[in-house]
Order: structure tokens, then C-alpha cells, then sequence
């Protein structure tokens, strides 16, 4: 049941935008609709160059500290989705674009979905501190080989099965 909303949402879309089309001229007129859909574009551009970059400047702080970013980096996106909403002509995308574009909102929509999304991240140890390469505490998984200089070397091993041909 869940699968068949989003394709019927899709489909239903333009038939439920062009009937706002027709109720919003028919109270305003069709010059003053027009105007109110050219107005959400550009507000939907403006919007997303100022949200985007404080969004993006956060992301960044929350790595310089050590943190998980994954909450601003889903903001980021949902941002973009809120400006590509308002961008589309329509008022049932302006408002959902518009909701989009409120923190509380943001928020709301992020602990919804927090669960089902994983933000894989792949910092060397000691940048980015818990959340990257290491795993908490300092304990290793197993697939870790901890090298120091003297147990590295690049000569040919004689006995490798991934030698070359023209080796022998």
C-alpha cells in the first residue's frame, strides 16, 4: 500500500496543480497568478542560495568539532528539495516547499526518517573524531592491519600468486 501512494501522488500532481491554476485565477486573475508563480520561483532561487550556504557552513562546523553531520547534511538536501519545489510551477509544491524551508519542520521530517538513513563517512582516525574511520571506544572490527614503517615494504614477494607473468 505504501508503494502505490507515491506513483498516484505523482500521477495525481499536475491535475491537482492545474485546478489550483483555475481556482487561484478565477479569485485573483490570471495576470496576478502568474506573477504569484513567477514570485515563488525566484523566492525558491533566493532561498535556497541563502539557506543553502548556512546549511553547508554548519555541516562543515559540526565535521571541524568532531561531530556527525548527518542532521545538517539531510537539511541540505531537504533544502534543495524545498527550493526545487518552489522553483516547479504550482501552488501545492510552493506549499510544500515552503513548509520545507522551516527548521521545526526540517526537524520534524528528520526524525521521521533518521532511522532508515544511513550517513556513511570515511575520515581517517583522528579527524572527525567517533563517527569516522575508528570505531567508539578504540575497539577495531577485525579488518584493521595496523602497520608500522619497518613492518612495510614494497619488494616483490617470490611466492605471491598475484605476481606478473613476465616476473618469472
Amino acid at each position: 500500500m505504501r508503494f502505490f501512494f507515491l506513483p498516484a501522488f505523482i500521477f495525481a500532481l499536475p491535475l491537482i496543480e492545474i485546478a489550483g491554476f483555475v481556482l487561484v485565477g478565477r479569485q485573483i486573475g490570471a495576470l496576478a497568478t502568474v506573477g504569484l508563480v513567477l514570485a515563488s520561483s525566484v523566492a525558491g532561487i533566493l532561498l535556497l542560495r541563502h539557506q543553502g550556504f548556512g546549511v553547508m557552513s554548519r555541516a562543515r562546523a559540526e565535521v571541524a568539532a568532531g561531530r556527525d553531520p548527518s542532521r545538517q547534511l539531510a537539511h541540505g538536501v531537504m533544502i534543495l528539495l524545498a527550493a526545487l519545489l518552489l522553483i516547479i510551477p504550482g501552488f501545492l509544491t510552493d506549499i510544500i516547499g515552503l513548509l520545507l524551508f522551516l527548521p521545526p519542520v526540517r526537524d520534524l521530517a528528520w526524525r521521521l526518517v533518521k532511522d532508515r538513513i544511513m550517513v556513511v563517512t570515511s575520515f581517517p582516525n583522528g579527524f572527525g573524531g567517533g563517527f569516522g574511520g575508528s570505531r567508539p571506544g578504540g575497539r577495531r572490527d577485525g579488518r584493521t592491519i595496523d602497520l608500522d614503517a619497518e613492518d612495510f615494504s614494497r619488494r616483490p614477494d617470490p611466492d605471491s600468486p598475484w605476481r606478473r607473468i613476465g616476473d618469472e
